[in-house]
């Protein structure tokens, strides 16, 4: 399996031998790294018939569910080191609510998302009229998977609202490539946002 440079980067934060949940998994390439590298344990929660076929292949320990629906059905309180979730809170219908429950379940909390506030997506709306299409954001408005696109300072405002505590916080460009400068400016210069949370 092929990783994305942004998995590499979260495979940084995550301390050897640790608990995690990856929320929104995909075909488990994340978690099949983790656990090759990082020897951890955990489990997958992916909706997607396909990508659970590829976890199972991938002998990715996974579970079918619909994250709108919530974790409580299958986990208890504090039953993970790190809850992951890449390129999904944008996709649920209530994410607050799915940043609860990620620090009910775990310690800490990871997640990546699009950053509307980047300065194309910016432009496109200002000059062109339309909603952004882009590498990072590549469907139009009526065929997107996102329904609660945000900006960096958005999420961050959503984390003090939910009394979550921001660790870390990395920018990449679309291809997943960390960028230094858009460090300088994140929420103009960013088009991707990591971030590493835990409970204040």
């Amino acid at each position: 399996m092929s990783l994305r440079p942004d998995f590499a980067l979260i495979s940084e934060w995550i301390t050897p031998g640790a608990r995690v949940l990856d929320l929104g998994c995909g075909d488990g390439s994340l978690l099949h790294h983790l656990r090759e590298t990082r020897q951890v344990s955990g489990y997958g929660l992916e909706i997607d018939d396909a990508n659970i076929v590829r976890c199972l292949e991938n002998c990715v320990d996974v579970i079918q569910s619909d994250l709108d629906a919530g974790l409580a059905d299958f986990f208890d309180d504090d039953s993970f080191d790190y809850v992951i979730m890449t390129q999904t809170l944008q996709a649920m219908r209530r994410p607050d609510r799915l940043l609860e429950e990620m620090m009910r379940v775990g310690r800490e909390g990871i997640v990546t998302f699009p950053n509307m506030g980047h300065w194309k997506n910016r432009l496109q709306i200002a000059v062109a009229g339309h909603m952004p299409v882009s590498r990072a954001l590549p469907y139009t408005w009526y065929d997107t998977p996102n329904i609660h696109l945000c900006t960096l300072q958005d999420f961050e405002a959503l984390c003090t609202d939910k009394g979550c505590r921001i660790l870390q916080r990395s920018v990449v460009d679309s291809g997943h490539r960390e960028q230094r400068l858009a460090a300088l400016r994140p929420n103009l210069l960013s088009e991707i946002a990591v971030y590493r949370f835990t409970r204040a």
